[in-house]
């Protein structure tokens, strides 16, 4: 079975998704929606080379019959209301991250889901990585003992645009939505749902977006997990699992990695070189189409009760820092 995927927003990381749909070994692109006619033929024409179509409106793609799966490709301001239509229409859904803006929004697409029994997945990348699948596969075969901590960081140093999409408040903008995304879902994909949130970081006066944020995630039994996400400091993008017998260094940047270290005590650090086919996109669309293939309306890689949990703490550190998050 081949998914057909229509995408819907081509921007930039519409196009590096659509630069990489070679490697997707069980889909094929076939559509494209935008709001411009101008744009949707131009990214048709480059990566489709006349076999893609080009809609004008979303409405329109998602009413096209030959649609299976909608990757959605938007501001995270959007994603809400485009993924619930994208649902209503009979289209599975694969949302890129961050999952929506607030969880309130999360928890409206989850309900549509649900409700429509639709296949819906966020667009996490990093999950699927051959190295972070295998850092999961050594710690569940005890590689490094019982998981105590995870550290992981990202960031960039960004001059401030106003009339850049990352730093408009409406349009979901800010380090958390767009980097802290990265690091909350890696630290709660090794230890799970956190109990207890605290940030501290900083906001753009100029446009009230979170330029900064240092996270710290609690857990009733001790462990923990520390993360740093920003928009002023070029951070170099590593992870690291503790474990009571050792640690995995995920080498920068983690968040699409080609190597692992693992280190126990005692012993010589074991590298490992994984690199992804391609640029590493395409593992999120051959998850999706194995899934449809298979009738599930989830993948255990990346079910939706991960991203609520993510979304929450997400929306946590929002409410701390004082970011106000809305949907369109």
């Amino acid at each position: 079975m081949s998914t057909r995927w229509g995408i819907l927003g081509p921007g930039r990381i519409a196009e590096k998704v659509a630069a990489d749909f070679g490697n997707v070994t069980n889909g094929t692109l076939v559509a494209v929606g935008s709001r411009s006619a101008e744009r949707a033929q131009a990214f048709a024409q480059t990566y489709g080379q006349g076999d893609v179509r080009a809609h004008v409106g979303y409405e329109a793609l998602l009413a096209d019959p030959d649609v299976d799966a909608v990757y959605i490709a938007t501001p995270h301001s959007d994603h809400a209301r485009q993924a619930i239509a994208a649902i209503e229409s009979g289209k599975a859904v694969l949302m890129e991250k961050s999952f929506t803006a607030t969880l309130d929004g999360a928890h409206r697409v989850v309900e549509a889901a649900h409700q429509h029994e639709a296949f819906v997945m966020e667009a996490m990348w990093t999950r699927f990585q051959p190295v972070v699948l295998r850092a999961k596969e050594l710690v569940a075969d005890g590689a490094i003992g019982q998981v105590r901590a995870v550290q992981a960081d990202l960031g960039v140093r960004r001059p401030l645009d106003p009339t850049d999409r990352m730093f408009a408040l409406e349009l979901g903008g800010g380090t958390l939505l767009d980097l802290g995304v990265y690091v909350v879902s890696f630290a709660q994909h090794f230890l799970g749902a956190p109990d207890s949130v605290q940030v501290t970081g900083s906001l753009l006066p100029e446009t009230g977006v979170d330029a900064e944020a240092g996270i710290l995630l609690g857990y009733d039994d001790g462990r923990s997990a520390t993360l740093q996400t920003s928009f002023r400091l070029p951070l170099p993008g590593q992870a690291r699992i503790y474990g009571t017998d050792g640690w995995i260094d995920i080498l920068p940047r983690f968040h699409h990695p080609n190597d692992l270290v693992l280190h126990r005590q005692g012993e010589d650090a074991r590298p490992e070189h994984l690199p992804p086919s391609g640029a590493g996109y395409a593992e999120e669309f051959i998850e999706v189409g194995r899934c449809l293939a298979e009738g599930r309306t989830e993948s255990d890689v990346m079910p939706l009760a991960d991203t609520l949990a993510v979304q929450a703490v997400l929306q946590e550190a929002a409410d701390q820092l004082g970011v106000a998050l809305h949907e369109r």
